[in-house]
């Protein structure tokens, strides 16, 4: 067990009270708390990286949500834009050709099925594909990807 030595420090009532009862309150002694409170604030460089550490950490989580929240809205967007040009340029079929028509759906969906898994396994994504064949922005140098 560690020597300790007595320290005499003056508190004034209002800091004297909020003391005793967090003393009550966790069940510890006085003393204890305040040697915490001491080593608490000799060690606020280790407090301060810490929270430096964490701050840069958030900023970055923070950079990565906002650019998925855009990626997002921007798919959303080309769907609903998709969507609304199938609709208004696709006629309705006579009720002859349904059967037919439905079949023939059921299949080009499980196509698109496997060649969207085949991609999502082979890391291949569109958005990659398209910033490779649009020219860069005007005053921009493009990055080439091996």
């Amino acid at each position: 067990m560690a020597v300790k030595h007595r320290l005499s420090v003056y508190l004034d009532a209002e800091m004297m009270a909020r003391l005793e009862q967090l003393a009550t309150k966790e069940r510890a002694a006085k003393s204890a708390i305040a040697e915490a409170a001491i080593v608490s604030f000799l060690t606020s460089d280790d407090a301060d990286r810490w929270e430096a550490a964490m701050t840069r950490r958030l900023d970055r989580l923070t950079r990565s949500v906002d650019r998925m929240e855009r990626d997002l809205e921007f798919s959303v967007e080309a769907l609903a834009l998709y969507i609304r040009a199938w609709l208004t340029a696709t006629p309705p079929l006579p009720d002859s050709s349904q059967a037919a028509a439905q079949a023939k759906g059921r299949e080009r969906y499980e196509s698109f099925i496997e060649t969207l898994g085949r991609r999502l396994a082979n890391g291949q994504r569109l958005s990659k594909e398209l910033s490779e064949e649009l020219p860069p922005p005007v005053g921009k140098v493009a990055k080439r990807v091996p």
